[in-house]
């Protein structure tokens, strides 16, 4: 049955080493989800991958898991075979696409494995651990989120607090997207890699939080949505939406001194021929610069 507790994030240790010996110790992310919105399987999105939000980071001999979309589901068939599994998994926000695959994530329901959930309190009070199992009970889903077998336990934290998982700290700030979200700088033995992915640019203005978390990095996971074009389009802007283009991701990774960057959340809309476009573009002025895609990893070195 899940934990009930709620315990503080700000320092949080493993209790347990069910999986620090085969983890390896270097720092990998890995894409089972890029795609933003709704699932968009079929023959347009072989290349890129029609999945949801979900980016593992394997680092310092822990899994920790950002989002929840349906690539969660994928990535937890490859965990099955890798259990006993232990794994903090960290939420941006609770909108559908970064939530939708927690229901089907099948290592939840195996009693050996132990999740550490974190969520930012949304502005109304509600918790992660409510955002999760309101969408799991009738009449969304027949299987409530008590009946998930393994050990978990939930922490809430407040946008802006710095999370310790052992040796590994996680800096959070708040992203501007509609209703909530929050971006994370995950940093371990002076590497760092930067989640941001649902945030809107300013439109005069670079975006303080989203410099302040990208400083430096060595990889930073960006929300490209759009581009320029689309979202500036006179008949159909894409201003206030909550996204941002790649075009101004480029921009934010020379501001900020990062040396890689990843663009994520791919619309719908934007098939695989599409996305080969953007590679060009954006390769053509920020070399290392790269479209995520489902499958793809990244060490940081």
């Amino acid at each position: 049955m899940p934990s009930s507790e709620s315990s503080s994030p700000i320092s949080q240790s493993e209790e347990t080493a069910t999986q620090s010996d085969t983890l390896s110790t270097d720092f990998v992310v890995e894409f089972w989800g890029v795609r933003g919105s709704i699932p968009t399987p079929g023959s347009s999105t072989v290349r890129y991958g029609g999945n949801t939000s979900c980016v593992e980071i394997r680092v310092g001999g822990k899994r920790l898991i950002f989002d929840a979309g349906t690539g969660l589901r994928v990535l937890g068939l490859n965990l099955l075979k890798q259990m006993p599994v232990e794994a903090h998994i960290f939420f941006s926000h609770t909108h559908w696409d970064h939530i939708q695959g927690f229901p089907f994530f099948v290592p939840g329901f195996v009693p050996i494995n132990k999740f550490h959930i974190y969520g930012v309190i949304a502005p109304d009070g509600t918790t992660i651990k409510e955002s999760l199992s309101d969408q799991m009970v009738n009449p969304n889903f027949p299987i409530p989120l008590q009946v998930m077998g393994s050990e978990m336990k939930f922490y809430d934290f407040r946008n802006g607090d710095v999370i310790k998982v052992d040796d590994i700290e996680i800096e959070t700030a708040p992203l501007n997207h509609p209703n909530f979200a929050v971006g994370y700088r995950v940093c371990w033995e002076g590497k760092t890699v930067v989640y941001c992915p649902d945030t809107e640019h300013y439109e005069d203005r670079f975006d303080e939080n989203v410099l302040h978390l990208a400083r430096n990095a060595d990889l930073l996971i960006y929300d490209a949505t759009y581009t320029n074009e689309e979202y500036y389009d006179i008949k159909s802007p894409k201003i206030g939406w909550g996204h941002s283009t790649w075009e101004v991701g480029v921009e934010i990774a020379k501001k900020a001194g990062v040396k890689q960057i990843a663009m994520f959340q791919h619309d719908p809309a934007h098939n695989d021929d599409l996305l080969d476009e953007v590679q060009v573009a954006l390769q053509s002025i920020f070399p290392n610069g790269l479209v995520a895609k489902e499958g793809m990893t990244i060490p940081i070195v």
